[in-house]
């Protein structure tokens, strides 16, 4: 192969990330947390939810991604190329967070809830602690489980 040939794969592998993420725009769902609305990404597939929000250079204001999972498990996340750091909360069938973790960007760090959950709500990093949300607070919006 040619340093010419090469350098245009490289060129091309770079911008697969932007190619994906501009093919797959993922539907949204507006999310309450008491008073503050939540416009959220819905990652409901396998490929949405190992995608995530990777990639991305910023998140705005009340903009996040809700994770929907087949099963109410021990959920975990980490933040592999992920650019922006973010806080999670783990949220039980009732819509009930069960607890928050904040995590920094570029990391493999697993972040997992404390007891089987089936969503997830990642949000700007501090965003649930500048708005006074912790465990037992309440997520209205969230699709009925299954």
């Amino acid at each position: 192969m040619s340093f010419r040939s090469l350098a245009r794969a490289a060129a091309l592998a770079c911008l697969v990330p932007a190619a994906a993420l501009a093919q797959g725009a993922l539907p949204t769902m507006q999310l309450q947390l008491g008073m503050h609305l939540v416009k959220a990404e819905v990652a409901a597939t396998d490929p949405a939810r190992i995608r995530g929000l990777m990639f991305r250079e910023s998140l705005h204001g009340n903009q996040g991604m809700v994770f929907l999972f087949d099963a109410k498990t021990r959920q975990c996340m980490w933040m592999r190329n992920t650019l922006i750091p973010l806080s999670v909360a783990f949220i039980d069938d009732d819509g009930s967070i069960v607890n928050i973790e904040d995590m920094q960007p570029h990391t493999d760090n697993s972040h997992c809830s404390t007891r089987p959950v089936r969503y997830a709500l990642e949000m700007s990093k501090g965003w649930f602690a500048q708005r006074a949300l912790g465990p037992g607070s309440k997520v209205q919006g969230l699709p009925t489980p299954r």
